[in-house]
Formats: C-alpha cells, sequence, structure tokens
C-alpha cells in the first residue's frame, strides 16, 4: 500500500514538472509568437567605425523607432558592434558614451511596447573569428562584453531579450574543421548563458536567442545548436537562424531569373527542418534576418513580381511553421529620414503575408511590341485561394467582358484595352494595371512598349567599359558570356550565366550596360560572345575582345 501511495504521489510530481515544461515551452513560444512581425536597425551601431553613421546611415533618432513601430511591426533587432568601443585587456571596460547610446535606443524602442533583441554583431568576424589562435583572449574579451551589458539591463523590461553573437564563425583561426568551430560557439554559448542567468535582476529568466553556426539553418548545424539547448534545461531560450534564399535566385545567377521550383523547394526544405529541429521540441525560433542576398548591391537585382512572388511565398511558410521573422533592413527599404518605404508593394506583401496569402501572377510585365499588332495577353494568376475583385488604371475600373476576362485562374487582357493603355507610343511602362483581390496584397502589371534593344560598338579599358545601349522599352533579364574557343568566361564558370550587378549592370536612364571589373577580372585574354537576355524574350548577342587591359565590343 505504501508502495501505491510513493507511485502514485511520484506520478503527480512528475506529472507536474511535465506540465511546468509544457507551460514554460508554451510561454515562450508566446512571446516570440507576439514579436511577428520584426524589423532590423541594420547598418547603424553595428557600423563598424568610429560611430553609428560609420556606414552612410543617419544618426539613429526616437522618431525612426516610432515611425517603425508605426508601420505595424512588434519587434525590433538592434546589432550591435562594439569592437570599436572597448578598452584594453584585461577588463575590456565598454565607453560609457557607447553603452549609454545603445540604452537609450533601446529605452525608445521598449517605450513603443516593441519587443527588442541586442546582440554583439560584426565583432563575430572581427575578433571572435580568431577564436582558435587567440581562445583566452576571445573568451576573456567576449565575457566582459555580456557581463557588462548584463549588469546594464538587469532590470530592463522583459521585452529586452539578449542574442549571444550574430553570425558566429570561427575560420579566420585557421580551422577548417566544423566540429571544432561548433565546439568553439558551444563554448561561448554555454559562457554568455551563465553569465546573464547569475547577473540578477530580471536576468534571470530574460529569453536568451543562440544562434547556429553563421546561423546557417543546415541541419548538422542545427542539430549541434539543439544539443547545446537541451545540456541548459532552460526554457526561456529562442533558436535564431538567417535566410536569403535559394542562393542562384537570390543573387540572379546561372539563369535563375525567376521565383521556381529550386527556390520554392528550398524554402520549404529549409524551414521544414527547422520547425522539426526546434519547434516541434517546444524551442520557439526566430529568422533573425531575412531577405535576398542580392540586395546588398540593389534591390533591382532581381525583377520585380519575382521578388514579390519569393516575400509572399516565404512569410505565408514561416506563418505555417510558426517561425518569426526579422525583415533586414541597412536602409535600403524603410528610408531613415522620410519614413517611406523604397518599395511600397514589398513592404505590402509582407505585410500581408502575417495574416494571409496574397495572390500573385506569372509575370507582372505585359509587353506590347512597337508597330506589331496588338493581340490578346493572357496571364496564368496564382490565386493562393482568393477571388479576383476588379482590375483597374489610376482608379477606372476595368470592365469584366470587355476589357478582360477571367477563366478560372487564367487573365486575359484585351487587345482593346491594350491598344488603349500604349496609343502613346512611347518606348517604356505607358500604364499600370493593379490587381486587387478580396483578401491579401494588390499585385501591379506593367504595360510596356517595346521593340529590339540595340547595343553599339564600344572601345574601352576592364575599369570603364559600358556598351551604349538603346533599351527602347525592355529591361535586361541576364547576361551569358562564353569564349568563342568554348568553355564559359567570368567568375563563377560553372556557369555561363553571370551575376547580376556583380558582373554587369544595366542602366536604363544612361542607356548602357556596364561590365564590371569583377567580371575582367577572370577573363582569359581572347574573344567572349555575350549573349544579352531581356524580360521581354529578346536575346542580343555582342562580341567582346579582351588583350590585356584593352577593351574591344563588337555588335553581332
Amino acid at each position: 500500500m505504501l508502495s501505491l501511495a510513493f507511485t502514485l504521489v511520484f506520478s503527480l510530481f512528475a506529472s507536474s514538472l511535465k506540465m511546468d515544461k509544457v507551460q514554460a515551452a508554451t510561454s515562450i513560444q508566446s512571446y516570440v509568437s507576439d514579436m511577428q512581425p520584426g524589423w532590423n536597425l541594420g547598418n547603424s551601431l553595428d557600423a563598424i567605425g568610429a560611430d553609428e553613421t560609420a556606414w552612410g546611415n543617419p544618426r539613429i533618432t526616437k522618431e525612426l523607432i516610432q515611425k517603425i513601430a508605426a508601420q505595424g511591426y512588434k519587434s525590433i533587432r538592434i546589432p550591435v558592434t562594439w569592437d570599436s568601443h572597448i578598452g584594453a585587456a584585461p577588463n575590456y571596460t565598454i565607453e560609457a558614451s557607447y553603452l549609454n547610446r545603445v540604452q537609450e535606443v533601446t529605452q525608445w524602442a521598449l517605450d513603443e511596447g516593441l519587443y527588442v533583441m541586442i546582440n554583439v554583431h560584426h565583432d563575430s568576424w572581427v575578433w571572435i573569428s580568431h577564436m582558435e589562435k587567440n581562445h583566452d583572449q576571445v573568451l576573456a574579451k567576449y565575457n566582459a562584453i555580456w557581463t557588462q551589458i548584463a549588469d546594464r539591463f538587469k532590470n530592463s523590461s522583459n521585452k529586452l531579450m539578449f542574442e549571444s553573437v550574430n553570425e558566429p564563425r570561427f575560420t579566420d583561426g585557421g580551422t577548417t574543421d566544423e566540429q571544432k568551430q561548433l565546439k568553439m560557439l558551444e563554448e561561448l554559448n554555454l559562457s554568455f548563458h551563465k553569465i546573464i542567468r547569475q547577473s540578477g535582476g530580471g536576468n534571470a529568466v530574460r529569453p536568451l536567442v543562440l544562434s547556429t553556426l553563421e546561423a546557417s539553418p543546415t541541419q548538422e548545424r542545427m542539430s549541434a545548436l539543439y544539443s547545446t539547448i537541451s545540456k541548459l534545461n532552460d526554457t526561456n531560450i529562442i533558436a535564431t537562424v538567417h535566410y536569403y534564399g535559394f542562393w542562384p535566385f537570390s543573387v540572379n545567377i546561372a539563369g535563375y531569373t525567376r521565383f521556381e521550383t529550386d527556390s520554392q523547394n528550398d524554402i520549404k526544405q529549409t524551414f521544414d527542418n527547422v520547425y522539426n529541429t526546434f519547434v516541434a521540441k517546444g524551442i520557439p525560433v526566430i529568422v533573425g534576418e531575412y531577405g535576398l542576398l542580392g540586395f546588398d548591391k540593389n534591390t533591382n537585382v532581381i525583377e520585380q513580381g519575382e521578388k514579390l512572388k519569393f516575400f509572399e511565398y516565404l512569410t505565408n511558410y514561416l506563418k505555417q511553421k510558426n517561425i518569426t521573422h526579422m525583415l533586414w533592413d541597412n536602409g535600403q527599404h524603410f528610408s531613415r529620414t522620410a519614413y517611406t518605404w523604397s518599395d511600397q508593394d514589398l513592404y505590402n506583401t509582407i505585410k500581408a503575408g502575417i495574416t494571409t496569402r496574397s495572390s500573385t501572377a506569372a509575370s507582372d510585365l505585359i509587353f506590347v511590341k512597337k508597330g506589331a499588332t496588338v493581340e490578346d495577353k493572357q496571364i496564368q494568376l496564382s490565386l493562393n485561394g482568393n477571388t479576383l475583385s476588379e482590375l483597374s488604371v489610376n482608379g477606372q475600373k476595368l470592365v469584366s467582358g470587355q476589357d478582360y476576362t477571367l477563366s478560372g485562374e487564367l487573365l486575359t487582357i484585351k487587345a482593346s484595352q491594350l491598344t488603349k493603355l500604349t496609343s502613346s507610343g512611347n518606348y517604356g511602362v505607358n500604364a499600370v494595371i493593379k490587381a486587387k483581390f478580396n483578401k491579401g496584397a494588390d499585385w501591379n502589371f506593367r504595360v510596356i512598349v517595346n521593340a529590339k534593344p540595340q547595343l553599339q560598338n564600344k572601345q574601352g579599358t576592364m575599369s570603364d567599359f559600358a556598351i551604349p545601349t538603346a533599351f527602347n522599352g525592355d529591361l535586361l533579364a541576364t547576361m551569358e558570356a562564353v569564349y568563342t574557343s568554348g568553355g564559359n568566361a567570368g567568375p563563377q564558370n560553372w556557369t555561363s550565366y553571370k551575376e547580376f550587378e556583380y558582373t554587369f549592370s544595366p542602366s536604363y536612364d544612361s542607356g548602357k550596360i556596364t561590365l564590371k571589373p569583377d567580371f575582367f577580372n577572370e577573363v582569359n585574354d581572347g574573344e567572349v560572345i555575350l549573349k544579352f537576355h531581356f524580360w521581354s524574350g529578346e536575346v542580343i548577342s555582342y562580341k567582346i575582345k579582351k588583350s590585356g587591359t584593352s577593351i574591344t565590343g563588337t555588335v553581332m
């Protein structure tokens, strides 16, 4: 009987412990879910240099924080690089003025009701990456920074969380052994955890964010982080990864100009694995940064409609997996002074994705060739469960059955309407047809008058070679480069299709296609055939001859 009573009591006790863990896990998941959506204040306090303006952004203002909160963002990641503001060993004292500044910006965000994440950011590659060779120094410096941060913020709101290190990497120490790198990362994370939890105040339960190696969502690296988190036995831990899309699409290389199956499958596979590794096991996940890698050079590296399809699909899939996302913005999306979006349609698509799906189309480009007989244009829609409400141009509704028809998801814009919209005959965008749906963001079709682009002969050098180009309303999609003797030319010669903006760049205003020094630096002397692929379907061939630094371009 005693044994039975003991068994019952132990069972109840164990059940209570299990329930406490479930409640705690649910609580931290709710915390992370409430952060949706998030935004990064990039290239400011994380800039390497004298102060937060070193990388070209203006000084952060309270008004900026208020404006981003007014856009519907619930959380803000404030990346911080400490290296230029730390004293010498052994104390590694953070400059008082800099710590005060970080606290000021953090408090502005907390005052707006935002969840806030601060971290150790570009220190990851500036000095933490040398940990293998300078183990004791790196660890001491890292510990000193977090000891000071922990003390300064220990009485702050629980809406403030700490991220141990951004995109941690250790390759500058000379090692290529990933297991060694994972071991060093775990050492930092365990030390970080101990420092914060023992620092008093609200830090005893403050949510802590731990990253995979390089913030990469590969399975091996996520499994290693899961192992670390399991050792901590702490219910207020959040995992983080970063995501910039399927690489060829994200930089527009190898012919991946469209958001096609490979790019979609990369999202599915990545976040199925993220979900199964962490979320399904009670560990919430924040995608601490997301976007497209090509944005670092130019937000137009990816064609507008294809770009929007990527963000629509990604935000929806993350919603399905209960994963919070934080848009990486280094100033190219939300103006730090005008407080407007550089691409309102992109913002609308991301915002809609928090709650629902938006409808898209096979393309947002409708080409009408100058001088040719105008024909009906058929466009395949992806309604994503929505219904088309109306089409309009400049607020004027088009008439269904007269100006357009819709059969299932096949939209047909009538030739009569296209003739009317392009009556000016001017090259380029003549009109924008706005498609509204019962849910989600609008989709805009650009109606473009075009003719075959014309290129001209050109003499120049590697440093300043640009092909005079009459685009005639067309838009450049990609460029191929192959030697006349055979083989792919230029960087990444595993493909003939070159990387947009890294190797070539169109300028529609000045009428030229620039071939970058980065392209010529990896081109052998001799003849190269270039093929310029345009969104209308036109393909124009052009020959260049490289002799030392001298370049000759010839129309074919």
